[in-house]
């Protein structure tokens, strides 16, 4: 995606493994998050493109970019013409790199928060964006309920998913797919923008 520009880690599987090792050497806190926010992932990256090439998804609307790790797809939704972007991320660093990365972008402001699962969503949200949110059964079981009430509240949510087994397809509608390289390797992954009917 050339419109958008990123501080992320060079090589996000050597970030890892360091993170890991100092895990192991007890220079790291074991309960730490992984840097979820030093790569652009398959899922983000999807929607990222898709709100780019369809702004009426998000152009002069409120929203919110769930699980926003380096906050790609929130530049984009500002990109697009959203009139306010809020970005969630449970970490710390991956809020840092959210700030960091609209300025570079020069797009902005974008309210920065940290997790919202365990709420309501704000009914002034007109659009949800979650990008590859569905990476595990633990967080999945989290993010669903959400994204279902924010639904059902009236906003339009769209899910990035490069093909976790975790996303339900029963109840989606595809809107896109696209070959995306892998965040973890030199391989393509097909990653579908699914929404929420």
């Amino acid at each position: 995606m050339p419109e958008v520009t990123l501080h992320v880690a060079d090589d996000v599987v050597a970030l890892w493994e360091a993170l890991e090792e100092g895990r192991e050497e007890g220079m790291v806190d074991p309960g730490s998050d992984p840097p979820f926010w030093a790569a652009a992932w398959p899922g983000g990256q999807a929607l990222a493109r898709y709100v780019l090439d369809h702004p009426e998804v998000v152009a002069g609307k409120t929203v919110l970019d769930l699980g926003a790790g380096s906050g790609l797809v929130a530049v984009a939704a500002l990109q697009a013409g959203a009139s306010h972007v809020v970005a969630s991320d449970v970490d710390p660093y991956g809020r840092a790199a959210i700030a960091v990365n609209a300025e570079v972008n020069g797009v902005g402001p974008v309210e920065v928060t940290g997790d919202l699962l365990d709420g309501e969503p704000d009914p002034g949200i007109d659009v949800v964006l979650a990008g590859d949110v569905c990476y595990d059964r633990e967080m999945t079981a989290r993010v669903l309920p959400f994204l279902g009430k924010a639904w059902l509240g009236g906003a339009a949510v769209y899910l990035g998913d490069p093909g976790r087994p975790y996303v339900p397809r029963e109840g989606l509608v595809e809107m896109a797919t696209f070959d995306v390289p892998d965040t973890e390797g030199r391989q393509v992954r097909r990653t579908t923008v699914w929404r929420l009917p």
